[in-house]
């Protein structure tokens, strides 16, 4: 009689506990790595043609059996078969409980906000991204949440600045585009002691490098639009919880408000996060070589990038990460520096977002952060000589010789 021992006996004892499909997504969610986590999780085959790639349920609503009978789907703002495939697989790469997508990274963070209520104090990562900034200050403002932003690289800065009312931090890491790395395991014990939720923007480090729940976040958020989808194709977010409390209050939300992801960009999710691990790996690949480059160009006065050995945060990144990924800031000197490089490279393509397989360089002062005030901007760092980029996946010669031929001409 053959016998099993070690990891075999126990996944022929589980198989024996519950049905093979069942089984295989228990492994794909809890045992399996991560790339096949990103191929894999909630991506069953179709059960009705075999297909291996999820379809596009582009329907408005669903016919039912009877009053009161269906098969699990009433009418698309509700559920949606492609939408919920992507949302079972963001959530297991984020070791998360539950994953709710909407129609965009700012639409996702609405919705969190929405788990407040007026006279409730919010802690915000101070070099946090401008349409962030815009939505708390320009709009949740007047609803009567209050806002306190602070430099949330010290756990310290955070709890000194809890107030009685204090019910969420919300942490941008890292920052956009300073590259702060957040204490996230302090704020985190912070957070847990005070029972105050912990909202992190993981949009720059995508869950492959970095995954806050398992540093005490409760909420997650990303902009999907940048490395989950990597193509620059698609518009959307994700909010992935961590408590069923939360999951469950997001879904009412979700429902409700009814800013949600359509099929096609659900479907065009799911094919990005497929290719997820080895993207980032590039991504980060490139990222240290262009960094390393930017460090000793004459013309670049200082490269904001947490894997360079100089970057204030640079142990705590090599803790907490496993990259440091593709988003560079770097100061030029001035406004007309800047414009120099902006208007003289050829490869980059100059463009508001990031993430996406091709490089993209920007202007933060005039485009992410122009809804930042300009004394803010200063105080932050986020000067008009500061240019970022989000290093693509091409072949990185290219890349450096394109920044270096710009600086030159610059």
């Amino acid at each position: 009689m053959q016998t099993f021992t070690g990891n075999t006996a126990f996944f022929f004892w589980a198989e024996s506990l519950i049905s093979a499909p069942k089984f295989t997504a228990f492994l794909i969610e809890f045992i399996m790595g991560f790339a096949t986590k990103a191929i894999h999780a909630g991506q069953e085959p179709d059960p009705t043609t075999g297909a291996v790639a999820v379809p596009i349920y582009q329907t408005s609503t669903y016919v039912q059996d009877a009053l009161g009978r269906h098969k699990g789907y009433e009418y698309a703002r509700t559920q949606n078969p492609t939408r919920l495939a992507l949302e079972k697989n963001l959530a297991a790469l984020e070791g998360g409980l539950a994953a709710h997508c909407f129609a965009s990274g700012m639409a996702a963070i609405d919705t969190v906000l929405k788990l407040l209520k007026a006279g409730d104090h919010v802690i915000v990562s101070d070099n946090t991204y401008g349409g962030t900034y815009r939505l708390f200050e320009r709009v949740m403002r007047g609803f009567g949440l209050d806002f306190s932003y602070v430099d949330t690289t010290e756990a310290i800065h955070v709890e000194n600045a809890l107030k009685p009312n204090t019910r969420m931090i919300f942490v941008e890491t890292p920052t956009n585009p300073i590259m702060a790395v957040a204490d996230l395991e302090g704020i985190g014990r912070l957070t847990k002691a005070n029972d105050v939720l912990l909202v992190v923007d993981n949009t720059f480090m995508s869950s492959f490098f970095l995954r806050p729940i398992e540093w005490g976040a409760d909420i997650v958020v990303h902009s999907t639009t940048k490395y989950l989808n990597g193509h620059s194709d698609s518009v959307g977010g994700v909010v992935v919880t961590a408590k069923p409390e939360d999951a469950e209050r997001i879904n009412f939300l979700q429902n409700a408000v009814g800013a949600i992801l359509s099929p096609f960009d659900s479907f065009l999710v799911m094919r990005g996060t497929k290719t997820l691990a080895i993207r980032m790996r590039q991504h980060d690949e490139n990222g240290r070589a262009v960094a390393s480059f930017l460090a000793e160009h004459p013309k670049v006065q200082k490269v904001y990038y947490p894997g360079l050995a100089q970057h204030p945060q640079h142990e705590r990144a090599r803790t907490l990460m496993s990259g440091f990924g593709g988003m560079i800031a770097f100061e030029t000197g001035s406004l007309a520096a800047a414009r120099g490089v902006l208007d003289n490279v050829r490869l980059c393509a100059l463009a508001e977002s990031l993430g996406g397989v091709e490089t993209l360089i920007s202007h933060p002062a005039t485009m992410t952060h122009a809804s930042v005030p300009a004394d803010q901007r200063a105080r932050l760092g986020i000067s008009d000589g500061l240019v970022r980029i989000s290093v693509g996946i091409e072949d990185v010669e290219d890349i450096i010789a394109d920044l270096d031929a710009a600086l030159e001409r610059a």
